[in-house]
């Protein structure tokens, strides 16, 4: 436990020891500050009965920094420590292949987490100036965080394996968006397919993306897509503890 631990500090503080951690951290802010302001112009165009989570959910700013943020994260996590070659130097120490993939996933969350954090201002400061206290809710915000955790841990993953299977971090930050929007983009299948019944259908629900973070963010948990999270971030957990293994035989 002591050597996960290390390692998952190593990783968040690679972040706060470069200029690129704080370019990601500048770049997520200003995203949210131009969903904020797309919130604050529904809010004043007419009055809506959807929670602020889901308006904050349902701008393109928000998926932006979901689909982008974990590839930049995750793009230097293993492409870099080849490529630098510390890779060698890590893998020959006493630590198992699984301590390294997740202790780089921890630390990668860790920091996906605190990006996510001024959020949580944002509504509060709608709250304030709209003197309804329903606009935030506990609850509400909690499950909304929740999706952002799940959806983000499956992103993560994505981008750790692809950090795992290159030396090149552009190569990596590439990959994951493709693998990330091709899972965004497969989504919107629940919408083609709404009105067949059957496998496909079924299929095409447990996906939707868009659909799930929508009910996060009214403040409703689903096992479907808390399963489906699971599921696909131990899946690629598991691709990149097979890669990192891999290439002690190499």
């Amino acid at each position: 436990m002591q050597v996960f631990l290390t390692l998952a500090r190593r990783e968040l503080g690679s972040f706060f020891l470069s200029w690129t951690g704080y370019s990601i951290i500048a770049a997520v802010v200003f995203l949210l500050g131009f969903s904020f302001a797309t919130v604050l112009d529904l809010l004043n165009a007419e009055p809506t009965p959807v929670p602020v989570t889901q308006l904050f959910c349902e701008t393109y700013y928000f998926w932006m920094i979901l689909l982008l943020a974990s590839p930049i994260i995750t793009m230097r996590s293993l492409a870099q420590e080849k490529a630098s070659g510390t890779y060698e130097t890590l893998m020959t120490t006493p630590v198992g292949d699984a301590q390294v993939v997740f202790a780089k996933f921890t630390g990668a969350m860790l920091f996906y987490l605190i990006l996510w954090l001024p959020l949580v201002g944002c509504m509060y400061v709608v709250r304030h100036y709209s003197n309804d206290p329903t606009v935030f809710d506990p609850a509400t915000v909690g499950t909304t965080y929740v999706g952002i955790l799940l959806l983000g841990s499956v992103y993560t993953a994505m981008g750790i394996f692809a950090s795992a299977t290159t030396r090149s971090v552009i190569i990596a930050a590439i990959v994951s968006v493709a693998m990330g929007l091709t899972l965004f983009m497969a989504s919107f299948l629940s919408s083609a397919l709404s009105a067949q019944t059957g496998l496909k259908a079924q299929l095409a629900s447990h996906i939707a993306l868009h659909e799930h973070m929508r009910l996060f963010a009214q403040g409703v948990i689903d096992v479907r897509p808390v399963v489906m999270c699971l599921s696909l971030t131990c899946f690629f957990l598991f691709l990149s503890w097979k890669a990192v293994e891999s290439r002690r035989w190499k």
